[in-house]
């Protein structure tokens, strides 16, 4: 019976710990980038949600931008640098690296503008669709990176700190299309 005791204050103890490890803002901002790093299940439902309501996106585009994001998350590195706590807010400044999609998306922008006949159908009309398939061929040959800081807020709600929502700044820096 003594053993037995023990063995569940062990467990108790191991348990109560590693959840009070992951109550701090750093590691709340570790699990959401690692969100992405994993696929999670919420992180690729907000992507189908984006490539959905993406009226640019037909056909088997959808599938190819699809996988080239799952590629970019799986790359994401991330080096936390600071935690700065307030009370119940918290600002965790992150550095990540990303794939740089701004240069690919900026260039193929120009060889639109330098090279229009490519980008018509048979009747000389524009046919985004061909513009958006020679966009994610660029895209999918990216291989520069570019390194970004994010100031992530982090709220504690209820005993246990969360992630704020992003900036929409901070959003196109994590996904690599952030205009700097």
């Amino acid at each position: 019976m003594r053993k037995f005791i023990y063995f569940i204050t062990i467990i108790f103890l191991i348990t109560g710990c590693s959840i009070s490890l992951n109550n701090t803002p750093t590691k709340q901002v570790e699990l959401m980038l690692a969100d992405y790093q994993t696929l999670n299940k919420r992180v690729l439902d907000d992507l189908d949600d984006v490539i959905e309501d993406n009226v640019d996106l037909v056909g088997t585009q959808k599938e190819e931008y699809r996988q080239l994001m799952k590629k970019h998350y799986k790359d994401i590195i991330y080096d936390v640098k600071e935690e700065r706590i307030n009370g119940d807010e918290a600002v965790v400044s992150t550095e990540i690296d990303v794939l740089d999609y701004t240069k690919a998306l900026s260039k193929a922008n120009t060889y639109l503008q330098a090279h229009p006949e490519e980008f018509t159908d048979s009747n000389g009309n524009y046919d985004n669709e061909k513009f958006v398939n020679y966009r994610l061929k660029q895209l999918k040959e990216v291989k520069d990176r570019v390194k970004y800081t994010l100031d992530i807020k982090v709220s504690k709600v209820d005993n246990k700190w969360k992630v704020d929502n992003l900036s929409e700044d901070q959003l196109k820096k994590l996904h690599g299309i952030y205009k700097y």
